[in-house]
């Protein structure tokens, strides 16, 4: 089948072209996009040419994965379902990696024909607005790192990062009954977190250490720091901040530079967390939440653009030249 799709051909060269989709097996479902949700940090990453994969940072010499379909994550209509699989033609469902034809990189996202082993497939639940689904996978990343630590109501969280996987993190936390504590830099994005009572929003001032500015929100430091963005030098600096007995989750990509010291981490009796990638059972208690209107995607998303404009998206993300967050390709829209 020829499908289109969002390409990396080289090192900061995105293009919107055809490819192949290889027919499905007995296994597969085949699913007609309708909207995907960029994964800003990842999928640019892999634009710079940082990355063979999700966590192998490059390195000189490294034959670079491209072309690739770019993401791994979409929302569309189910056009043919293996029968006993649960699915069936005519529901909406997510979909995470599905297949295609480029020589080296057999799985993308951003595809507008997918071709995915039926336990790559979710089905949305009735009435849920589709697009509130369409980065399902990241939203998932924002679950985890929520989800890792355990919370005693009240214990104070501090989340680094106002991308989306920040905000889905301090979502998380605040349900299961944290005082959170957001920190970005980028007013904007930070004005989108909902605060409750008792928690904050930092938006950091450049020049000014962000030990003194989280210290000044939280004097009495933190049970839980999650970094959402794989900046060591800023839990460097936090760790101090950190009770006895607390908890460090990680999940952004610190490429070769990222070390942490296990030391510091013992004085405290600190657990360490990792989580990455995604598992079914998380996937589908994301969904849950996210179906109950516990975790938000649509106030995250700033432009929706038709898929063709994925170059454009991404000139948007290397550049940073206007204020963004979540990038939405549209596929049905000409």
């Amino acid at each position: 089948m020829i499908a289109h799709a969002v390409v990396f051909d080289d090192v900061r060269r995105t293009v919107f072209r055809q490819v192949d989709v290889p027919d499905p097996g007995p296994r597969d479902v085949v699913l007609r996009t309708k909207y995907s949700l960029i994964s800003n940090g990842t999928e640019s990453s892999f634009l710079r040419g940082e990355r063979v994969d999700g966590e192998t940072p490059s390195r000189p010499g490294d034959r670079l994965p491209f072309p690739q379909v770019t993401g791994y994550q979409k929302v569309g209509i189910i056009e043919k379902a293996p029968p006993d699989s649960g699915l069936s033609a005519g529901q909406w469902a997510f979909c995470t990696i599905s297949k295609v034809g480029l020589p080296g990189q057999p799985l993308g996202g951003h595809v507008s024909i997918a071709v995915a082993d039926a336990s790559q497939v979710y089905a949305l639940p009735p009435g849920l607005d589709p697009v509130e689904a369409s980065g399902l996978v990241l939203t998932q990343v924002g679950y985890n790192c929520g989800f890792r630590p355990p919370v005693a109501a009240g214990d104070q969280a501090v989340v680094l990062g106002d991308g989306m996987v920040g905000h889905w993190t301090a979502q998380s936390l605040q349900h299961r009954g944290a005082c959170v504590t957001l920190v970005g830099r980028h007013r904007y994005r930070c004005e989108l977190f909902r605060p409750g009572p008792n928690d904050a929003v930092i938006c950091l001032t450049p020049g000014k250490k962000i030990v003194e500015e989280v210290r000044a929100v939280r004097p009495s430091g933190a049970a839980i720091l999650v970094d959402t963005v794989g900046d060591p030098m800023a839990v460097n600096e936090l760790l101090p901040l950190l009770g006895h007995d607390s908890h460090l989750v990680s999940a952004g990509f610190l490429g070769h530079e990222g070390r942490i010291d296990i030391q510091r981490l013992r004085m405290r009796e600190t657990t360490l967390h990792c989580p990455s990638g995604w598992a079914r059972n998380r996937m589908e208690a994301t969904l849950e939440l996210v179906a109950s209107g516990i975790l938000r995607v649509s106030p995250l998303i700033t432009h929706r653009l038709p898929a063709r404009e994925a170059p454009e998206a991404f000139r948007l993300i290397l550049e940073k030249a206007h204020p963004f967050l979540g990038i939405l390709l549209e596929w049905d829209r000409p």
